[in-house]
C-alpha cells in the first residue's frame, strides 16, 4: 500500500476542493454525458438538451434562408448547450473526486498470493483465485488477501492504507475485534482467516464502486424532488406551447429558439443542474471523515434522525474504568488494604486492574514485591465466579464483583460490614463501580473505579438538543450507575443492562412512534440492532457481522462520529432545500424579464412589466439565458461543499433559508440579466 493512495482516500488537502486533475476530466465527461442514453436520467437538464438541438436545427435553416435572426438564434443555442454542459460539469466534477481516489485505491492493489489451508497443508494461490469460506494463513510481512474473520491466532495489524491510521491494531480470534480487511498487512504474529466475500465483493471493491458514484442510487427525497421538478417542467411546457397560437392571433409570428428559451428560463434548471452534485458530495464528504456510506438513502436518513443511541464505553466514557479511591473497611488500616489490593491486581493486566497498581503506587509509595520470593500463586479472573486473587501461603486475597466478594467471604464463614455495604451502594450511585477486596473471611474494603466523560462531550449532547435529537445512552451497567452517568454527561435517556434483544426492542419502539433512529455498534450482538436502526454505523475494527449490518462503516472505529454523520446529514438536506428555494424563486425573477420582452411589440401595455428597463427584447432573452447559465456553474462551488449548518430548529432554519435564498433567488436575476443587458449594449449587441 501506498501513501499516495492513502492520503488520497482520506481526502489530502481537504482545503483544495479541484484539483487541476479533477477539473480536466470533468470537463471531458461534461461531453460524455451529453449522450442522450445519460442525459435521460436527469429529466431537467434532458428537456434543456432537446430544446438545445432544436434550436440548433433552427439555427442551421436560418442559414439556408438567410433570417435576420440568425446570429441572435445562434446565441441562444450556444448558451443552451453551456447550461447543459454546466450541469453536466457540476455532476462530473463531484464524481470526479470520488474517481480520483477510486484510483488511488486501486494502484494500492497488487498480486497478493495467500496461502490457502487445504487439510494439513499450505498451498500457495492467488488471492483472487479465494472464495467465501477459505481459510488462509497470514503471517508477519504478509498482506491479508480478503476480507474475514480470524479464527485462529493473534496479530498486530497495519490497518493505515484502509483507515490512515498509522498505529497498528491487534486482531485475534472471538471477541469484537476478529474482523480484517483484505489489503491489510500483518506486522507481527499469525493469524487463520476465514475469507468472507467472494472476489468483486470484498470491503475495498464496495469502497471502489461507491466512492466512484457507480452504484449511487438516488435517496427517496431525491426522487420525490426529481417527480416534483418534472411535473412543474411539464406544467410549464404546455403554458409555452400555447403561447404560439396566442402570438399567431395577436398577428405575431412566434419564434421557436425564442419560446425555447422562455421555456428553459422558467424551468427549474438551477436545482436541476445541481441535485445530483448535492448527494454525491454529501457521500464525498462523509468520505473525507473516513466514514463509508453503503447507499445514500443513509446519508439522507442521517439528516432526518431524531433519535441516537450511543454505547457509553468508549463513547461516551474513555473506555476503561479507573481506580480513583481506596475505602478502608471498619478496623482495617489504609495500608493493609493497599497491600492486598496491590497483590491481588499484580497478574491482572485489565486497565483496571493495572489503574488500581498504579493508584497504589502513587499514593502509599508501594513498590511490586517479588511474587516468586513470596511465593504468591495468582488465581485468574472467572466470569463463573467473577473474581481473581492470589495465594500467599494461607493467605488468600479475593478481587471482584460486590455480591461475588460477598458470596465467597459467607463460605468462608465471613459477613460483610454494613459500612461496606453503605460504601458500595453511593459509589454505584456516584456513577462508579465498586470492587471489594476480601482475605479470607474478612472484607478489607473497597476499589472506586470511576468511568471517566469524555471532555465536551456534554456540550456536544447539548447542541444535538438544540438538534432536536435525543440521545439514549446503551450500557451494561446497572440502572444506578446508569442514572448516574447519564446524569453527568447530559443525555436525555439511557438503557441499562442492555442485552441485544433490549436494543432491537428500544429501537423498535423508537421507530413505531415515528422517529428515526442511529446507533452505532462493533460486535455480533450489535447486529440485529444496526440492521433495524435507519442509521446503522459499523466499526471497522468490529466483527464482520457487525458491518454487514450496517448501512455506514466508520473506518477510524471511533464512535462519536456518529454525531458528525448526523451533521453532514443535515447539511446535505439543507443544502438541497436552500438550492431548491434559489432556484424556484430564480424562474419567477426571470419570468419578468422574458415575458414583457416578448409581447411588448405587440402590447405595448406590457411595457409596465419591464422593471429593469431592459434595452432590447433581444437582449432581455438573451441575458436571461446567459444568466440562467451561468448562474449553474456559480452555485457549484457551494452543492459541493454544502450550505453551513447551524444547531437549531426546523422552523429557524426555514426562515433562514426563505431569508437568503428565497429573497436572493428573486434578487440575483434582476441584477445579474440588468448587468448582462447593460455589457450587451455597451459592445453593440442588439
Amino acid at each position: 500500500m501506498t501513501e499516495r493512495a492513502d492520503e488520497t482516500l482520506r481526502g489530502a488537502n481537504p482545503g483544495k476542493m479541484f484539483t487541476r486533475e479533477v477539473l480536466r476530466e470533468a470537463f471531458k465527461e461534461s461531453f460524455r454525458k451529453l449522450d442522450p442514453r445519460v442525459q435521460w436520467r436527469n429529466p431537467v437538464m434532458f428537456i434543456v438538451e432537446i430544446g438545445s438541438l432544436l434550436t440548433t436545427l433552427f439555427v442551421a435553416a436560418d442559414v439556408f434562408r438567410h433570417r435576420a435572426e440568425f446570429w441572435f438564434d445562434l446565441q441562444l443555442a450556444i448558451w443552451l448547450w453551456l447550461t447543459v454542459l454546466f450541469a453536466n460539469f457540476a455532476e462530473s466534477l463531484a464524481e470526479g473526486r470520488g474517481k480520483a481516489q477510486a484510483a488511488a485505491l486501486r494502484r494500492t492493489r497488487s498480486q497478493t498470493v495467500a496461502k490457502k489451508v487445504v487439510g494439513d497443508r499450505i498451498e500457495m494461490v492467488p488471492a483472487t483465485a479465494l472464495r467465501k469460506g477459505d481459510v488462509v494463513l497470514v503471517e508477519a510481512g504478509d498482506i491479508i488477501p480478503g476480507d474475514g474473520e480470524v479464527i485462529e491466532g493473534l496479530a498486530s495489524v497495519d490497518e493505515s492504507a484502509v483507515t490512515g491510521e498509522s498505529a497498528p491494531v491487534i486482531r485475534e480470534s472471538g471477541g469484537d475485534r476478529s474482523s480484517v480487511t483484505g489489503g491489510t498487512r500483518v506486522l507481527s504474529d499469525w493469524i487463520r482467516v476465514r475469507i468472507a466475500a467472494d472476489p468483486g465483493e470484498t470491503f475495498l471493491d464496495r469502497m471502489i464502486g461507491l466512492v466512484e458514484g457507480a452504484k449511487r442510487q438516488k435517496t427517496p427525497n431525491e426522487v420525490a424532488l426529481t417527480i416534483l421538478l418534472v411535473g412543474l417542467s411539464i406544467i410549464l411546457l404546455l403554458s409555452v406551447i400555447t403561447l404560439a397560437p396566442f402570438a399567431l392571433y395577436s398577428g405575431a409570428s412566434p419564434s421557436i429558439p425564442v419560446l425555447v428559451a422562455l421555456l428553459v428560463c422558467l424551468i427549474p434548471t438551477t436545482i436541476g443542474g445541481l441535485l445530483s452534485a448535492i448527494g454525491i458530495a454529501g457521500m464525498d464528504r462523509l468520505l473525507k471523515r473516513n466514514v463509508l456510506a453503503m447507499s445514500g438513502r443513509a446519508v439522507e436518513a442521517a439528516g432526518d434522525v431524531d433519535v441516537l443511541l450511543l454505547d457509553k464505553t468508549g463513547t461516551i466514557t474513555l473506555g476503561n474504568r479507573m481506580a480513583t479511591e481506596l475505602i478502608p473497611a471498619p478496623g482495617v488500616t489504609p495500608d493493609e488494604l493497599a497491600v492486598a489490593a496491590q497483590l491481588a491486581s499484580l497478574a491482572d493486566e485489565t486497565p483496571e486492574g493495572r489503574s488500581i497498581v498504579r493508584l497504589i503506587k502513587e499514593q502509599f509509595q508501594l513498590r511490586e514485591p517479588d511474587v516468586k520470593a513470596i511465593g504468591a500463586t495468582f488465581v485468574p479472573f472467572s466470569a463463573h465466579t467473577r473474581m481473581s486473587g492470589v495465594d500467599v501461603g494461607r493467605w488468600r486475597i479475593r478481587k471482584g464483583a460486590p455480591d461475588a466478594i460477598a458470596a465467597y467471604v459467607r463460605e468462608q464463614g465471613g459477613e460483610v460490614p454494613q459500612e461496606v455495604s453503605r460504601e458500595v451502594e453511593r459509589i454505584a450511585k456516584q456513577g462508579g463501580t465498586p470492587l471489594l477486596v476480601a482475605s479470607d473471611d474478612r472484607v478489607l474494603g473497597t476499589v472506586y473505579l470511576k468511568d471517566i466523560v469524555k471532555g465536551g462531550i456534554k456540550e456536544r449532547f447539548a447542541t444535538l438538543r438544540k438538534m432536536g435529537i435525543k440521545t439514549v445512552m446503551i450500557t451494561g451497567d446497572n440502572p444506578l450507575t446508569a442514572a448516574a452517568i447519564a446524569a453527568e454527561a447530559g443525555v436525555d435517556d439511557f438503557l441499562a443492562e442492555a442485552t441485544p434483544e433490549a436494543k432491537l426492542a428500544r429501537i423498535r419502539e423508537y421507530q413505531a412512534q415515528g422517529h428515526l433512529v442511529a446507533m452505532t455498534g462493533d460486535g455480533t450482538n450489535d447486529a440485529p440492532a444496526l440492521a433495524q436502526a435507519d442509521v446503522g454505523m459499523a466499526m471497522n475494527s468490529g466483527t464482520q457481522a457487525a458491518k454487514e449490518a450496517g448501512n455506514m462503516v466508520d473506518l477510524d472505529s471511533d464512535p462519536t462520529k456518529l454525531i458528525e454523520v448526523v451533521e453532514i446529514g443535515k447539511q446535505l438536506l439543507i443544502t438541497r432545500g436552500a438550492l431548491t428555494t434559489f432556484s424556484i424563486a430564480n424562474d419567477v425573477a426571470k419570468y419578468f424579464a422574458i415575458i414583457p420582452a416578448m409581447f411588448s411589440a405587440t402590447y405595448p401595455q406590457l411595457n409596465l412589466l419591464n422593471v429593469m428597463g431592459l434595452s432590447t427584447p433581444h437582449n432581455a432573452i438573451l441575458a436571461a439565458v446567459v444568466f440562467n447559465a451561468l448562474i449553474i456553474l456559480v452555485l457549484v462551488p457551494l452543492a459541493l461543499r454544502g450550505v453551513r449548518y447551524r444547531p437549531s430548529g426546523a422552523d429557524a432554519l426555514l426562515r433562514r433559508n426563505l431569508l437568503i435564498y428565497g429573497l436572493g433567488g428573486l434578487a440575483a436575476p434582476f441584477v445579474g440579466i440588468k448587468l448582462l443587458d447593460l455589457v450587451f449594449t455597451a459592445v453593440g449587441i442588439r
